[in-house]
């Protein structure tokens, strides 16, 4: 649904004053100004003073032991529950209260089209896709089976030609919102966007290698099951030195609800790792901090966990977080990322060895050969046991294809 004039649904409690619009002076008091009695928009204040609106109406209408989940984008509102009468009521309610538009289905937000079926729920971007293609000119380019060569070593290089900054920055940031549905483009995006302050023509040409991906694969997105549990767990790895400029590493982690793909990330780290144990343990510091803080949220929808596995497919970062003994190779790891120890030994999580062939996170790590990105890209398979440290197969896809 959306919010007819949202911004308009709200006294302010600040003093507020503008000056009289054009074509509406005061001829009696033409050096005056008007208070504001309702939030306007442009105003700093108006989203606090309409969310604070829509949050009280919300919560004067909540009943107990009905649970409705309600989703907020400014004036974009999207909700659902187990119950249809409980969901009409919702939405008779907040028509009642508010000057409303009622879309049906969700089929689109915010640039995700939504695919819903008995099986489950797809989400993508495929128009998003051919839409940027045809912006920057490669619609008609050569499609690639990856978005990066693994021979692909980008640094500053800074004897290359200038390109434009401006353009490259739209690049970026147009495949950067991209990356809501597709994880399979995170590691590159993240490495190529290093470089907008100075951008050269190998940069251009290795963000262009992601486009001429993206025409490859234009309708990958994610796919959520009905049939998933809700089982918690989490996979982090690292590529130790990657950066050629500083040599820091980079730490990959991901975040599954049963077979669901719900969280991932690529990120430098920020200082210089002196071993692949160091850089194992970073990422896995790094994983640990997103489960807690989505255990957290999920107890608000009374799902309780108890131990979260982490797996790491490194047996001495393992290691290191389970013996509490300071050795001279790992007593100069910063203070901060023994947190991950400190939880682990108070039960939040159970770090789990899993084999590098099986770790999901090495995707955002590093360019992969075709079959090994294509495996992980088309994987889901989270459910089935875990046998010592491996995963049972299928392999069948958290990146999915628009059918």
């Amino acid at each position: 649904m959306d919010v007819k004039s949202a911004f308009l649904n709200r006294f302010i409690e600040d003093e507020v004053y503008v000056r009289q619009p054009p074509g509406f002076e005061s001829a009696q008091f033409p050096d005056r100004v008007y208070k504001l009695r309702r939030a306007l928009y442009g105003l700093k204040q108006a989203p606090r003073a309409w969310y604070a609106r829509l949050k009280s109406f919300l919560l004067k209408s909540s009943r107990g032991g009905d649970t409705l989940i309600v989703q907020i984008y400014v004036d974009d509102i999207i909700f659902g529950g187990l119950s249809h009468a409980l969901v009409s009521s919702f939405a008779e309610q907040m028509s009642r209260e508010f000057e409303m538009s009622l879309m049906g289905e969700l089929q689109f937000f915010l640039g995700l089209q939504i695919k819903q079926g008995l099986e489950g729920t797809f989400v993508h971007q495929a128009k998003y896709t051919r839409d940027i293609l045809k912006k920057f000119n490669m619609g008609d380019s050569k499609p690639m089976t990856t978005p990066m060569s693994t021979n692909t070593a980008l640094d500053a290089d800074e004897d290359g030609e200038a390109v434009d900054q401006k353009e490259f920055r739209g690049m970026i940031g147009s495949l950067l919102y991209l990356t809501a549905t597709r994880p399979d483009i995170q590691f590159m995006l993240c490495l190529c966007a290093r470089y907008q302050a100075s951008p050269r023509t190998s940069h251009r040409q290795a963000v262009k290698r992601i486009f001429r991906y993206l025409k490859f694969t234009p309708e990958l997105g994610l796919w959520y099951s009905l049939g998933s549990s809700l089982s918690l767990r989490g996979f982090s790895d690292a590529d130790h030195a990657g950066c050629r400029i500083d040599r820091k590493s980079t730490s990959g982690t991901c975040q599954l609800l049963g077979t669901s793909l719900v969280s991932w990330s690529s990120r430098k780290q920020t200082s210089v790792a002196l071993s692949t144990t160091e850089a194992e343990y970073v990422a896995a510091a790094s994983c640990c901090s997103q489960l807690l803080w989505m255990k957290a949220t999920l107890s608000d929808f009374s799902l309780k966990y108890g131990k979260i596995p982490l797996l790491v497919d490194s047996t001495s970062a393992i290691s290191v977080a389970k013996n509490p003994v300071l050795h001279s190779r790992t007593k100069h790891i910063d203070v901060r990322f023994h947190f991950l120890r400190d939880h682990y030994e108070k039960g939040d999580i159970d770090l789990v060895h899993v084999i590098s062939a099986n770790q999901l996170a090495d995707i955002f790590t590093k360019p992969l050969e075709f079959d090994a990105f294509t495996r992980l890209r088309g994987w889901r398979g989270v459910d089935n046991a875990l046998i010592n440290g491996e995963i049972e197969s299928p392999w069948t896809g958290f990146i999915a294809l628009l059918v």
